[in-house]
């Protein structure tokens, strides 16, 4: 087992508090999500993702690629979101292999609903327990992470 790198105590701390803090403040931010919308952390995402774009509309590789999903993962969601009339999946005229995702006026009016109930939430679990301080470092801590894992990932397949 020679050439093996452990992690060294405040390392393992570090990665270990880091991920339990994920995974808790993820559960609490779902669980107050679902319970004040009726939305899912999926559905919260895609409704996101398609109302910070300039029409309301993306087309599904790229809304896949911002949420980081897989082509099935994001097609089983659109569909159970159009089915609930949030979305709409509409064939891109110019590529017949492409389609868009197209927020619907109830998708809007929803996520226009939800987006300063979740907000609240991550301010009461998140920031307002940081100091000015502790929340710089932190975006200075994810920036730095963010940017080495944009250089190391492998090529999306």
């Amino acid at each position: 087992m020679a050439g093996e790198r452990w992690l060294d105590e405040r390392q393992h701390q570090a990665w270990r508090g880091f991920m339990g803090m994920q995974s808790r403040l993820l559960s609490h931010l779902a669980r107050e999500l679902q319970r004040q919308s009726g939305l899912s952390d999926a559905d919260y995402a895609v409704l996101v993702g398609l109302s910070e774009s300039e029409d309301g509309r993306l087309r599904l590789n790229e809304l896949g690629a911002e949420l980081q999903w897989q082509k099935s993962r994001l097609s089983k969601q659109i569909t159970r979101m159009q089915e609930r009339g949030l979305v709409q999946r509409e064939e891109c005229p110019t590529d017949g292999r492409g389609a868009f995702a197209t927020l619907t006026d109830q998708g809007r009016a929803t996520i226009e609903a939800a987006a300063p109930l979740h907000a609240e939430q991550v301010r009461r679990y998140f920031a307002d327990v940081l100091t000015p301080a502790q929340l710089a470092a932190l975006t200075e801590i994810t920036g730095t992470v963010l940017s080495h894992l944009a250089t190391a990932e492998p090529p999306q397949s």
